[in-house]
């Protein structure tokens, strides 16, 4: 299957709602075309592991015992937070993700998954992994990681958004415990889930992945899934 910006891809006749320049079709229209990019294409994972030895491991529980207050490197997965990479590139997120600690000597960011633009979801840890990814979450988020918004451009594709709801969907069936899902950029309005920890005062950034956009056409997708997705 080809890839195509959401804006032209999911944009069938009339549409709703658009930010900046995302088009998503009717709900309708968007659930037929997953159905048949499930049926024609079902998604697969393949295994793409980041560096994990004990360094890291020391550094992952280090960063737990600073922010949560008690060292631990597992986790019990609760949430999805979906991101964007801000690069084009699947293989300089890879990179990024596979150092051993960050310049500062402390826990590497990184993100459980990561969807290449044609759709491809490559798993680099275990679900179960304590990863940086999302201040505050943590310690019960499994992040997924969507190559594209480079210069905070909207541009991630339709191939991305099936891959995210198959990829939602197989989570949820295989941990029960995820119940909810949102964007980087809804941390703030996320802690009203209550799964919100933070024992660093003053530790917040500020985040605008992966749009409404596509979290818009995750809530349409997602609905009756069991999963609550956030209103964008």
């Amino acid at each position: 299957m080809q890839y195509k910006s959401l804006a032209v891809a999911l944009a069938l006749g009339m549409v709703f709602p658009v930010w900046n320049g995302c088009a998503l079709a009717r709900p309708a229209a968007l659930a037929q075309q997953y159905a048949a990019y499930e049926a024609a294409a079902p998604s697969v994972i393949v295994d793409k592991p980041i560096v994990w030895n004990a360094r890291r491991k020391e550094l992952t529980e280090q960063y737990a015992r600073i922010h949560y207050g008690w060292a631990f490197s597992t986790i019990t997965p609760r949430a999805v937070v979906i991101h964007w990479t801000a690069d084009n590139r699947a293989s300089s997120a890879w990179n990024w993700f596979n150092r051993e600690a960050s310049s500062k000597g402390t826990a590497q960011v990184a993100s459980h998954f990561l969807v290449d633009r044609d759709g491809t979801i490559y798993r680099l840890t275990p679900e179960t992994r304590l990863n940086p990814h999302a201040i505050g979450y943590n310690w019960c988020a499994i992040g997924i990681e969507n190559v594209g918004g480079k210069e905070g451009k909207e541009d991630l594709t339709e191939a991305q958004l099936f891959a995210n709801v198959w990829l939602i969907r197989h989570l949820h069936q295989n941990f029960p415990t995820i119940r909810t899902v949102f964007g980087h950029y809804q941390q703030d309005k996320a802690r009203s889930t209550g799964l919100y920890k933070e024992q660093v005062q003053g530790y917040h950034s500020v985040k605008h992945d992966p749009g409404p956009g596509f979290m818009q056409g995750l809530e349409e997708l997602l609905k009756g899934s069991g999963v609550v997705v956030l209103e964008p």
